[in-house]
């Protein structure tokens, strides 16, 4: 007959592995952020938060440049929660003009952190601000129309500085009580292009193409972060960033492992033509990336006052982030 004791042993051991499994799921459980389903919270708005710094030059990486400040407003629930999803919205403007304090956006920022997301949206260096391009993006250039190159070049400090911002999020997310799993980027036009680009690229994409002894800025753009993305809100944006970098080294971006992508676009758009949402449609398709798609019928660019069977966008998108994301709705 066996010893007593080794039955008692074996009972303490499955009880402690019972335990285990049981505080396991309750970690997996106070992980997971919770929102609201309606607006509850007031916001603590804070602007122009310096998150980097980047190169303007006098012309198409000229010697000669400066450091400008690198900006966002951060939009914050006033509550106590210790653990918060959090978007980051980019403005659009065809990397010309455009702000973070673009009316569309403000809007968007208020409806999500007033239901406990953390709201950052930002500035970048335009066309206007001459940033540092790299060499790869130089040379691709040749195959760009002329009358989109300055738009193309500015397309590249645009992507890096969103990427910083990101960073920056990450590198700061204690001080917002941020977690990290729970990334979404979005924006409208150029800054829906921006947030496909900086989400579904590699993490050197955007950052590694240039030393810090060409543009020392970098060394201001936390370096040693690093973030995945879990959802893209695309309003009426496209895939050309991708596409460039395809085109630079043939290695394709996107794959099964590719961010959750909302599609919202105009069927009459003639600034970004909707023929760019139905090429989304199928590259999730076929890479099998969950995704949702809105057309928005007789829309042009910028349709942020829109409805889907009387529903806004606003709240279109805030669904999505929820239900992709697994966060609990209170």
């Amino acid at each position: 007959m066996k010893n007593p004791f080794y039955f008692l042993i074996t009972l303490i051991l499955v009880v402690t592995a019972c335990k285990k499994e049981d505080n396991s799921t309750l970690d997996n459980l106070v992980q997971t952020p919770s929102v609201k389903l309606e607006s509850t919270y007031n916001v603590n708005l804070s602007e122009d938060v310096i998150y980097a710094e980047g190169l303007s030059h006098i012309s198409l990486n000229s010697t000669e440049s400066s450091a400008m400040p690198l900006l966002l407003d951060a939009y914050v629930p006033n509550n106590d929660a210790e653990n918060r999803p959090v978007l980051m919205l980019v403005h659009g403007g065809g990397f010309t003009g455009g702000s973070k304090q673009q009316e569309p956006l403000v809007d968007l920022a208020n409806y999500f952190a007033e239901r406990g997301f953390v709201v950052f949206s930002i500035d970048y260096r335009l066309q206007g601000d001459i940033g540092t391009v790299a060499q790869d993006w130089v040379d691709f250039s040749t195959n760009i129309p002329t009358d989109k190159i300055n738009q193309y070049y500015a397309m590249y400090p645009a992507h890096r500085d969103a990427k910083a911002a990101l960073r920056w999020i990450v590198a700061n997310a204690s001080t917002y009580n941020i977690n990290t799993d729970y990334i979404t980027v979005g924006g409208g036009s150029a800054g829906a292009t921006t947030s496909i680009g900086i989400s579904v690229s590699k993490l050197d994409d955007f950052k590694d193409e240039i030393s810090t002894e060409e543009d020392n800025s970098l060394l201001t753009t936390n370096f040693s972060q690093s973030y995945k993305v879990q959802t893209i809100l695309d309003f009426w944006g496209s895939r050309n960033s991708i596409e460039i970098l395809e085109g630079i080294d043939g290695v394709q971006r996107f794959s099964s492992a590719s961010p959750s992508l909302f599609i919202a676009h105009g069927t009459e758009d003639s600034t970004v033509l909707y023929t760019e949402a139905e090429a989304l449609r199928e590259i999730c398709q076929t890479n099998q990336i969950p995704y949702v798609f809105y057309e928005l019928t007789g829309k042009g660019h910028g349709a942020w006052s829109a409805t889907v069977d009387e529903l806004p966008l606003a709240k279109l998108a805030y669904d999505f982030v929820v239900e992709q994301q697994d966060l609990i709705l209170e």
